[in-house]
């Protein structure tokens, strides 16, 4: 039976008894925002310290003496840039924390943007991670993708016994996508790699039940076996009108 087919069959999974569901989410959301919080942080602080190194060396050239006009015009506008580039960083950050919750996205670029940001911190745990989503033309929610790809990762990550592979596919139809999220044991001797060290989460390990209460919450309906969760998402048309980011 293929996994769209079981998918089908399949009720979304309940929320954790005692617990109402709203509360689960919020927790679980919080959850994966605070394991994400370093890579978040680096991606930001990354392109202010540009603007600040550059404008370091734009002050420095004035204190020799007004530099020749091209190549002042010429700092200038690579210091604007860069802070342009920094003020989109911070945007996208922020809409980690405060998202739009009608906003769509690309499959294959949303799942790469739960990939891109985790990579890093899995590099250290002897960790691999791969988006082998096909690019296609197929839009799911935004903040329902970052949340429970995110979410998947990092549990199936803190539930293995060691270094892992882990990888996202799909397989797309016209209404909705099932999502798999693997998670694959890798020789102890092919993972201690020279740049790889232990790693400790930086806060709780997120398990099954972060997870389902994410699921419940997104509408999305999903199961696990031991080694993967499958998810079946729905196409989604976004209904918020275009916005000038601010310059």
């Amino acid at each position: 039976m293929s996994m769209a087919a079981q998918l089908s069959s399949s009720p979304v999974a309940p929320a954790p008894s005692g617990r109402r569901p709203r509360t689960s989410a919020e927790a679980a959301r919080y959850g994966v925002l605070r394991r994400l919080a370093p890579a978040l942080k680096h991606d930001m602080v990354v392109n202010l310290q540009a603007v600040a190194m550059m404008a370091e060396v734009l002050n420095a050239r004035l204190e020799k003496g007004t530099p020749p006009p091209v190549e002042l015009e010429s700092s200038v506008s690579r210091v604007n840039r860069l802070a342009r580039d920094a003020v989109m960083t911070c945007l996208k950050v922020a809409a980690w924390i405060a998202p739009s919750e009608d906003e769509s996205v690309r499959l294959h670029e949303g799942v790469e943007e739960c990939v891109a940001l985790l990579r890093s911190g899995f590099n250290f745990r002897g960790c691999t991670l791969a988006n082998e989503v096909p690019e296609a033309d197929f839009e799911a929610s935004r903040v329902a993708l970052r949340h429970l790809v995110a979410a998947s990762l990092l549990s199936l990550a803190d539930a293995a016994a060691g270094p892992a592979a882990l990888s996202v596919s799909a397989e797309i139809s016209p209404g909705f996508a099932v999502l798999t999220v693997r998670c694959t044991p890798r020789p102890r001797d092919e993972a201690l790699l020279p740049d790889a060290i232990a790693s400790e989460p930086n806060y709780r390990a997120l398990e099954w039940a972060d997870v389902q209460a994410l699921a419940l919450a997104e509408g999305v309906e999903l199961f696990r076996t031991q080694d993967q969760i499958v998810m079946r998402v729905p196409r989604m048309v976004a209904t918020t009108p275009l916005q000038i980011a601010p310059l």
